[in-house]
């Protein structure tokens, strides 16, 4: 049954076609056999002439003169016919080579009109093709767009829970940090209690020795001795230096651990104040994180996003969030969990030498070489506060674990105290040189500033004077941004050398306890870590050393 159907098909489609390609040239074929009956016909008649001539001529041959003439005339009126349908007869060849060219003509034509419709049949099946794939590709990309659409509502949602979530938990992070405040300011009033009460004690006993002395003398003015001139006290920067804290800090004298920390010279060293991980900054635009807690160094991750080099790096009270200050005008704050640039902190028309957690992780101090210190307020993003110093910052310091008070350190030799609550600063101490950095001990008490006549000096801040003064006639300040730091006990303090060497003082005794030598270009920075006494310090020729036993 198929068979047959597929046969008729077949030979319905021949029939068509034949149907289709005679058409146009049926008037034409008609014509055509016309003209062949005619010029048969003209035969036959032009055959029957011929045989009439011949008889009449054989009849002539025999017959009269009259009827010779007659006969004569009967001819030629004969040949004259003849030669009107031998010339109708040569017009119907003509005519019939001509409708045979025409018919040529008309044929090529048709062949080239049959290969015109199959390329126009092929480019149609073609486009019929690539409009039912270009149906299905736009039937799968709005499936892909509503599932979209459906995840993206989906994301949004999850995004608004996740925000009502974050917000009640900054919430309660800042009742934390209100309430650590507090105790923060407990702990430092109950502090001064512990150092006053110190001070009375010193005093004291101070007091019982010179009037132990003075009996002395009495005793030995009146037994008319010569010893009266033997008799006197301890120096005034003794008893000074007796109410800084003590903490055992061993004191280091190897190398545990070297390394390459970046790409070219290495500006800044912090260590962590929970974990023993250490960031460095650097001219290759990077903040890395050094994991050293299992005696071998380990990057812990690269925090990218600035523009030119780091110079400053400062972890905040909890160690979860670092902010680096770069030559490219803008501080940055990243996250040290997850490694993401949170803030860009973007205001400055100079170099940011120095950046700092000011009091807790949502504020930040940031000084400059436009000769301004800002304070921005990570909460808002925005700068809160521009205080005008006249003269580029170096480095910089808050004295109070409010961040109510900052210390900066400037390129005209002065060391300037502000109140974030006053515009102008509070007071100024005048130093012999630039200063290049600043370090506050743990009870705030003492600052520590290196300045660039290749002194460090140690200032009392109640009292604001310089206590003790610490030189060398090796040490020299390698650059304006070189770093000194307090040890964790604050009996200990390093600085780097312009040749390389770590120099290491005892801020009790003013003496120089070591010199450590393994660097082999300027060293830039140091940094001791807060409990385990560890010294990070990094230098221009791209290396990172830890010093000290793991």
């Amino acid at each position: 049954m198929e068979s047959r159907e597929w046969r008729n098909s077949i030979i319905s489609k021949l029939q068509t076609r034949n149907k289709y390609e005679t058409a146009a040239f049926q008037d034409i074929i008609s014509f055509q056999s016309r003209l062949f009956d005619n010029v048969n016909t003209l035969k036959n008649e032009n055959l029957q002439l011929t045989l009439l001539n011949e008889r009449i001529r054989f009849s002539s041959t025999d017959g009269s003169p009259s009827g010779a003439s007659a006969s004569n005339e009967r001819i030629q009126a004969m040949e004259q016919k003849i030669l009107v349908q031998q010339e109708e007869l040569t017009s119907l060849h003509r005519r019939r080579g001509e409708n045979a060219q025409q018919i040529m003509s008309l044929n090529e034509k048709v062949h080239d009109l049959e290969k015109q419709l199959q390329a126009k049949d092929v480019i149609i099946s073609e486009n019929t093709a690539l409009i039912a794939s270009l149906r299905a590709e736009i039937q799968m990309y709005e499936t892909n767009m509503s599932e979209l659409q459906g995840l993206n509502q989906v994301l949004r949602d999850e995004h608004q829970a996740l925000q009502i979530a974050f917000a009640s938990i900054e919430e309660k992070l800042r009742k934390a940090q209100d309430e650590n405040r507090s105790l923060v300011e407990r702990l430092i009033k109950y502090k001064s209690k512990d150092a006053d009460k110190m001070n009375e004690e010193n005093e004291h006993y101070l007091k019982k020795k010179s009037d132990k002395l003075r009996k002395e003398l009495e005793e030995a003015a009146r037994e008319g001795g010569s010893r009266s001139s033997g008799g006197s006290a301890g120096s005034t920067d003794d008893k000074i230096m007796d109410s800084l804290p003590y903490y055992a800090t061993a004191l280091p004298s190897k190398v545990a651990i070297r390394f390459d920390a970046h790409d070219g010279e290495v500006y800044a060293v912090k260590w962590s104040p929970t974990d023993r991980l250490v960031a460095t900054g650097g001219a290759d635009r990077k903040v890395k994180l050094w994991d050293v807690s299992k005696s071998i160094v380990e990057n812990k991750g690269t925090l990218v996003g600035s523009n030119a080099g780091v110079m400053s790096v400062d972890f905040d009270s909890t160690g979860a969030y670092i902010v680096g200050a770069s030559n490219d005008f803008a501080s940055r704050v990243w996250t040290v969990a997850d490694q993401r640039l949170r803030h860009t902190l973007t205001g400055h028309s100079g170099k940011v030498m120095a950046a700092k957690f000011l009091g807790e992780p949502t504020k930040v101090i940031t000084g400059s070489h436009d000769r301004t210190l800002k304070i921005w307020d990570l909460r808002s993003r925005m700068c809160t506060e521009t205080k005008f110093a006249g003269s580029s910052c170096n480095d910089l310091v808050t004295s109070d674990g409010a961040g109510s008070t900052i210390i900066s350190g400037h390129f005209d030799k002065r060391i300037r105290f502000w109140d974030i609550r006053t515009e102008m600063s509070a007071n100024h101490i005048m130093l012999q040189g630039k200063v290049t950095s600043l370090d506050l001990s743990r009870d705030s008490n003492y600052l520590l500033a290196c300045v660039r006549d290749d002194t460090i000096q140690l200032i009392d801040l109640r009292m604001n004077t310089i206590v003790r003064s610490f030189s060398n006639e090796a040490f020299k300040v390698g650059c304006d941004w070189s770093r000194a730091a307090f040890g964790p006990g604050g009996r200990l303090l390093a600085v780097g050398a312009a040749d390389g060497v770590v120099f290491v003082w005892n801020t009790y005794s003013g003496r120089l306890e070591t010199t450590l030598k393994d660097h082999t270009t300027a060293v830039t920075s140091v940094s001791w870590h807060p409990q385990s006494g560890l010294l990070a310090s990094v230098d221009r020729g791209k290396r990172a050393l830890i010093w000290g036993d793991l």
